[in-house]
């Protein structure tokens, strides 16, 4: 076996590893959202979220996930296999639409962009110093 062949192996196994993710992922967020799973980012006093809110965020974790390795089998084979110009140009058309997913999802799922911080509770205001 010749280093090309094992690293179109590792990718193939990291492509199914991102499959098995989301194919996962999806089934076994139904029983979760089922019994009510509830994000633990879920501010205090908020609304339950309903089974189809929930499901949607569990759903979207587990595609955020399996697109995260996606994009590294995707990386793996270009970089390592068939490091021309044409291959990495793909490789950045493919990174940028999955990108794009994933921050779609992200959005989606916490309602707030991945580079905004996440608001637990509002900033206390800094005491005046004794002078």
């Amino acid at each position: 076996m010749d280093f090309r062949h094992i690293i179109e192996t590792v990718g193939e196994f990291v492509d199914f590893a991102g499959v098995a993710v989301m194919v996962i992922g999806a089934l076994i967020s139904i029983p979760l959202a089922l019994r009510g799973h509830q994000p633990r980012n879920l501010p205090p006093g908020a609304d339950r979220l309903s089974f189809y809110r929930s499901y949607r965020q569990l759903l979207g974790r587990s595609i955020l996930l399996g697109l995260e390795l996606l994009v590294a089998a995707d990386i793996i084979r270009t970089v390592a296999v068939t490091p021309t110009f044409e291959s990495v140009g793909v490789l950045a058309i493919i990174v940028l639409i999955r990108t794009f997913l994933s921050f779609s999802l992200e959005l989606e799922i916490t309602g707030r962009w991945p580079w905004q911080k996440e608001s637990s509770k509002p900033a206390e205001p800094a005491a005046a110093s004794a002078g």
